[in-house]
């Protein structure tokens, strides 16, 4: 394989991310929003949506990799991988990946909102408008929210671990499924960023953009989904390369 440029990883990378973020944020815009034709679907709709939202962004972004995830890009560094086939990890490389993630899950949330536009604009609880863009937890204690968080991303990097770094080795479908299981079992207490780019390039997003009635952006929180994740990522890239002979 051709070595990939810094454009061409920037590209795969953020338009990966864009389509998680447009698939998943809109999936919780989906049930949350009023009038929407999907309203109060329910959590399982979300967990499932979110896993097919990474089964398109895996697609989307399979030259690179399909990290989409700056604790994925950080796990594998850790873990002493290449990025990708013909990406090494250089720091160049792995800013480019980090920076690209933002960009897309910023541009993704922008897309949602301009999806929803008529929906946004109607009253709703600023809580509920801010929920579909970031996570919070449901019982607000940062240190065990950070555990919650690092538990369920050491699960999604160390899968990627165990099973392969790449679409063709991986399978879209089956990080989705994983996905899918991590909502379902591990997301309840916070709502599983398990991504610092899923939560804080829609939290950016959602304090920058016209949102009548949509209250503050709980910058207050907004750490833990970035450091859990990340904290998951490195312990993941840490243990399961030394695990490689039970897999």
């Amino acid at each position: 394989m051709t070595e990939l440029s810094m454009v061409e990883i920037f590209v795969s990378e953020a338009f990966g991310t864009f389509l998680l973020i447009l698939l998943g944020v809109g999936v919780v815009a989906a049930v949350s929003l009023p009038t929407s034709k999907a309203k109060d679907a329910g959590w399982i709709v979300v967990t499932w949506g979110w896993g097919l939202a990474v089964f398109a962004g895996v697609y989307g972004a399979y030259a690179t990799g399909a990290h989409l995830n700056p604790a994925v890009t950080i796990g594998l560094t850790v873990a002493g991988s290449d990025l990708a086939e013909g990406v090494p990890a250089t720091a160049g490389n792995i800013a480019v990946y980090v920076v690209a993630q933002f960009v897309g899950a910023i541009l993704g949330a922008v897309a949602v909102w301009l999806t929803y536009k008529k929906q946004f604009d109607q009253d709703a609880d600023p809580a509920a408008k801010l929920g579909i863009f970031a996570t919070g937890p449901a019982v607000r204690s940062y240190g065990w929210n950070v555990v919650t968080e690092a538990i369920a991303t050491f699960v999604l990097v160390g899968w990627i671990l165990a099973s392969g770094q790449t679409p063709s080795q991986l399978g879209p479908l089956a990080v989705a499924l994983v996905i899918v299981a991590i909502g379902l079992s591990l997301g309840g207490p916070t709502g599983y960023a398990i991504n610092p780019a899923r939560d804080l390039g829609p939290r950016i997003a959602h304090a920058f953009l016209p949102i009548p009635g949509k209250g503050g952006s709980d910058w207050a929180y907004s750490w833990v989904p970035v450091v859990g994740p990340i904290v998951g990522g490195v312990a993941a890239g840490l243990i399961v390369p030394n695990l490689a002979g039970l897999f």
